[in-house]
C-alpha cells in the first residue's frame, strides 16, 4: 500500500531522537468530539476541472484523548449538494496511508451521475500529517532521489546499505517529529473523521474510501456504528493482514500482475518486437534490470528505480502501453531516454511524494506489530523472492523502516461490526494491491454488506474507472441504498461484472490518455 504521485506520459494528471511510547492499545477508548456543529467556514478554491470545489480548515486535537491540549489543522475541500434532497455529507479518501483527498472530491462529484452527486456535499480532505494539513510530515527529504542501491540484497552489501538507508529514515523520522509520531495512525485519524462529520454539523457520515481508505472507513465504522450511513469500501485491505502481513501477501499479486503485463506484450509483438512467448520476453525483462543494476540509465534509472517505474503497471493498465514502449525502446534499440521518461512520469517521487512517503511510514509501523528483528524479515522474503522475484525486495525495502522505527505499536483494530446499516464492497478477482482474498474476509466480517466483484479485472481502485456495471451498482447505492444480495450460486460475491478489456498498444508514440481511469489513478497514486 504506496502512495505515489503520477504523471501520465507527457500529459498531466491531477494528483495530489527518542520519541515518547504510546502504550500499545487491546481497543480504543471511548471519545466524544469536541468540534463545534457547522463550524467551518468554506471559500473558493475552484480549479478549471472542478470549478465548484470550496476549501476550509478544521483544527482538532493531535491527541484526541485530550482534547484542550495542542491541536493541529486538517485541510479540507468540498463540493456543494444542488439538488432539493439532501442526503449529507460523503467524505472520500483515496488511501495510501499519506494520499490526499483534496482533488478527489471534485473528481467524485464529477464522475457520480449527476442526479446522485447533486445530492450529497462530497467533501476530501487531507488526513493529518499529509498535504496542506498541518504540521505536514517530510521526514527525509529525497530519500528516493536516484540512484538507490540495487534492492537485491545478494551481497552482504547490498544488504547493509539497504539496512542503513531504512535505519536513516526511522531515525529522521524521531528526531524530526518525536513530538508527532505517536499520533499518526488509523485511529487517531478516524478520530478526525468524526471531528470532520460533528464540524459539518451531521448526525450521520457518508463514507467512500478507496485501498487504504477502505480500512480507515472500516476502523471508522468500528468506533462509531451510529454515524454511519451508508459505508462504500473499493478494494479493501485484507483486515486480519495489518500491516506486515498485507505487504508478503502483496508481493506474490504484483509478480502474477507483472507477468500478465508481460503477456500482453507478448500478444501484441507487432508493436513492441520483443516475442511471442512470455516467457522469452520475461527473461528480457529481468535482462534490462540487470543491466541497469551494472550501468542505470541517464544516470537515474537503476535497478530499484526499474522496479519503481513498473510497479505502478500492476495498479492499472492504463499503463501498460506506455511502459511497453520505454521496455521495447531500451531492448530493441539501446535506447533509455523512453525509460528515463517513464521513471519520472510514474517512479520519481517529489515533495508531496516524500510528504505521502513519511506518513505511509509513520502510519503502518504505529498501528501494528513488526518483525523488529531482521532474521525474520530476511528469511520470509527470500522464501518469497523464490516464488515472485519482481517487487519482494523493493517493497520490502520500502517498508523496512517499521523494523527500526521509534514510537511502540498499536494493536490492529478488529473491525468485524454487526451494528452498521449495510455497505457496499467493490473487488477486483485480480488485484495486486489489495489481493481479492481480503475483500471476501471484509464482506464476511461486515455483517449485511454486499460485495461486488469485477470478474478477471486487476486494476486497484476500480469504480469511477469505466466500468459502468461497477457504477450502476454504487449509483444505487448512494441513491437509495440498494445493496445487492446473491442467491449463494455466486459464491463470495452477491453481484458480479465483468472486467473492461485490457488496453491496445498506443497509436502514436504522442498519443496520450485522457480517460477518466487514468485520473482516477493519478489520484489515487501507487502502493495506497
Amino acid at each position: 500500500m504506496r502512495q505515489r504521485a503520477a504523471v501520465l506520459c507527457g500529459a498531466a494528471v491531477i494528483a495530489a531522537g527518542t520519541v515518547t511510547a504510546v502504550p500499545a492499545e487491546a481497543s480504543p477508548p471511548p471519545y466524544t468530539p469536541t468540534a463545534p456543529a457547522a463550524g467551518l467556514h468554506w471559500k473558493k478554491c475552484a480549479t478549471d476541472d472542478y470549478p465548484t470545489l470550496q476549501c476550509a480548515s478544521l483544527e482538532v486535537p493531535l491527541d484526541h484523548a485530550r482534547p484542550r491540549g495542542r491541536r493541529i489543522t486538517l485541510a479540507l475541500s468540498r463540493v456543494p449538494h444542488t439538488a432539493d434532497t439532501f442526503q449529507g455529507p460523503l467524505l472520500v479518501n483515496p488511501g495510501g496511508p499519506g494520499g490526499s483527498g483534496l482533488s478527489l472530491a471534485g473528481f467524485v462529484a464529477s464522475s457520480l451521475p449527476a442526479e446522485v452527486a447533486a445530492q450529497y456535499d462530497v467533501v476530501g480532505f487531507d488526513p493529518r500529517g499529509v498535504g496542506r494539513s498541518s504540521p505536514a510530515l517530510n521526514c527525509l527529504p529525497g530519500h528516493f532521489d536516484p540512484v538507490r542501491p540495487d534492492s537485491l540484497p545478494d551481497t552482504p552489501d547490498a544488504e547493509r546499505a539497504n539496512l542503513k538507508r531504512a535505519e536513516s529514515f526511522a531515525d529522521a523520522c524521531g528526531d524530526k517529529y518525536a513530538d508527532v509520531l505517536p499520533y499518526i495512525d488509523t485511529v487517531s485519524t478516524a478520530r478526525d473523521v468524526d471531528a470532520i462529520r460533528a464540524a459539518l454539523g451531521a448526525e450521520k457520515l457518508n463514507y467512500f474510501g478507496y485501498s487504504y481508505g477502505t480500512y480507515l472507513g472500516a476502523v471508522y465504522a468500528k468506533l462509531y456504528p451510529q454515524r454511519v450511513r451508508r459505508l462504500v469500501l473499493d478494494s479493501v485491505v485484507g483486515p486480519d493482514d495489518v500491516w506486515y502481513d498485507a505487504n508478503l501477501a502483496q508481493d506474490l499479486a504484483f509478480n502474477d500482475r507483472h507477468r500478465a503485463f508481460l503477456a500482453w506484450i507478448a500478444g501484441h509483438d507487432t508493436a513492441y518486437g520483443l516475442g511471442t512467448d512470455p516467457e522469452r520476453v520475461e527473461t528480457a525483462w529481468y535482462a534490462m534490470r540487470a543491466a541497469l543494476a551494472k550501468k542505470p540509465a541517464g544516470g537515474k534509472v537503476g535497478a530499484a528505480e526499474l522496479e519503481d517505474t513498473y510497479m505502478p503497471g500492476g495498479y492499472y493498465n492504463g499503463y501498460w502501453p506506455y511502459l511497453a514502449e520505454a521496455f521495447a525502446a531500451y531492448v530493441n534499440d539501446k535506447d533509455g531516454g523512453p525509460l528515463v521518461e517513464a521513471y519520472e512520469d510514474f517512479g520519481a517521487l517529489d515533495a508531496s511524494g516524500d510528504n505521502g512517503y513519511s506518513v505511509y511510514t509513520a502510519v503502518e509501523c504505529r498501528d501494528a506489530s513488526w518483525p523488529r528483528g531482521w532474521d525474520e524479515w530476511r528469511d520470509d522474503n527470500w522464501g518469497l523472492y523464490e516464488k515472485a522475484p519482481f517487487m519482494v525486495w523493493n517493497n520490502a525495502w520500502y517498508n523496512a523502516p517499521c523494523a527500526f522505527w521509534p514510537t511502540k505499536s498499536r494493536q490492529p483494530v478488529d473491525v468485524a461490526n454487526g451494528e452498521l446499516p449495510p455497505a457496499l464492497l467493490f473487488q477486483a478477482t485480480g488485484d495486486a494491491a489489495t489481493p481479492y482474498e481480503g475483500g471476501v474476509a471484509a464482506h464476511r466480517l461486515l455483517r449485511r454488506s454486499g460485495l461486488v466483484v469485477e470478474e478477471g479485472g486487476g486494476n486497484h481502485g476500480i469504480t469511477l474507472s469505466g466500468n459502468d456495471c461497477l457504477d450502476e451498482h454504487l449509483a444505487a447505492y448512494l441513491a437509495d441504498g440498494t445493496v445487492p444480495h446473491g442467491d449463494g450460486d455466486g459464491g463470495d460475491a452477491d453481484a458480479v461484472c465483468p472486467a473492461l478489456p485490457d488496453p491496445e498498444p498506443l497509436k502514436s508514440k504522442a498519443a496520450s490518455t485522457s480517460s477518466r481511469g487514468s485520473t482516477l489513478h493519478g489520484l489515487l497514486g501507487f502502493r495506497g
